[in-house]
């Protein structure tokens, strides 16, 4: 039956799937210090990411797929699962940090993968070793220039840091002049261990009101689910948004549902509460009423977090989950 249209009227037609829980860089707002990883056998199987993606695709009308992680590409049976995704008909996307795609890009474009969104934070190759705790941004800047030759969609997400890389936000929309790139700004989210803290938010009006003291920015068309506020600097050739979780959030119009690598679904980002779908699935029950009271149980906002108040000392991570971002899938 037609289900993913829950109390607030909303219809969800996006999953993000993430493959795996591991990850080859320690990020510090993506993973904490002590990071905790799943044996094999508690991943879902590549057959078992198959069954609930078409699940998810011909029963429910999800239209988009997103493969994450962790780090996708350190599944060695990547380029499988990617293949299996793009016999849907779904728009079939996959989330990267970049490191390792050099040794899979043609194999991925081969096998029908379209749309990557790569993580990169910084242009400084000392600033990126702090962050990431590991060398090798170099390779990173070369895997992306190869995407770009092999025709992938690209989209470059920075998570914007008070601080630490607002100062590099220019830089990133340059990035956009004569390149087919979009590029998007991340306000800095709280999530289990990553030491988030409001000073450290560089907001969307900050975003913006620096970048349009510089250059003459025009507003796009937003998809009515988009996460990001779209914007163009007049008669570049790429696009930037902005993803302003923290200060103005869209859970509104969110349509994103996740499974994370031990087939846990989740209806929020920020969701304290989750549903295993893998056990289910390996004792052959039905998943339709596991999936819809997922689906219903949604909050309104942000997980049932309250909603950032720039004026008060008001701490939210006392509500967070106590998974880490690498562990959620992005």
């Amino acid at each position: 039956m037609p289900l993913l249209t829950d109390r607030f009227a909303r219809t969800h037609r996006s999953l993000r799937i993430s493959i795996v829980d591991k990850c080859d860089l320690r990020c510090t707002y993506c993973m904490p210090e002590e990071q905790h990883f799943l044996h094999r056998d508690k991943l879902m199987t590549r057959g078992e990411i198959r069954t609930l993606a078409a699940l998810f695709v011909g029963e429910y009308g999800i239209t988009k797929v997103r493969l994450t992680g962790g780090e996708p590409l350190m599944r060695p049976d990547v380029v499988e699962i990617v293949r299996d995704m793009a016999a849907l008909p779904v728009k079939l996307g996959l989330s990267t940090n970049g490191m390792r795609l050099h040794l899979f890009a043609e194999k991925l474009k081969e096998a029908g993968l379209q749309h990557l969104n790569i993580s990169l934070d910084t242009f400084d190759a000392e600033r990126f070793r702090q962050l990431s705790r590991r060398d090798g941004h170099g390779r990173i800047l070369a895997n992306i220039e190869q995407a770009l030759e092999l025709g992938f969609h690209v989209k470059l997400n920075m998570v914007v840091m008070r601080g630490i890389n607002d100062d590099e936000l220019l830089r990133f929309v340059g990035l956009t002049q004569h390149r087919n790139v979009h590029v998007r700004f991340i306000e800095f989210m709280p999530f289990a261990g990553n030491k988030w803290g409001r000073e450290r938010v560089y907001t969307y009006a900050e975003m913006l009101g620096r970048i349009g003291s510089v250059h003459a920015v025009e507003k796009l068309d937003d998809d009515p689910h988009s996460t990001a506020k779209a914007y163009r600097v007049k008669g570049w050739k790429g696009t930037f948004a902005v993803i302003s979780t923290v200060t103005e959030p869209f859970c509104g119009s969110c349509d994103r549902l996740r499974l994370t690598a031990e087939g846990k679904m989740r209806n929020c980002l920020f969701a304290r509460e989750e549903t295993d779908l893998l056990t289910a699935l390996r004792n052959g029950d039905d998943l339709a009423p596991l999936v819809q009271a997922n689906v219903w149980a949604k909050h309104k906002m942000l997980g049932g977090l309250p909603a950032f108040q720039p004026d008060t000392q008001q701490e939210v991570l006392h509500g967070l989950s106590t998974r880490p971002m690498v562990s959620i899938g992005g």
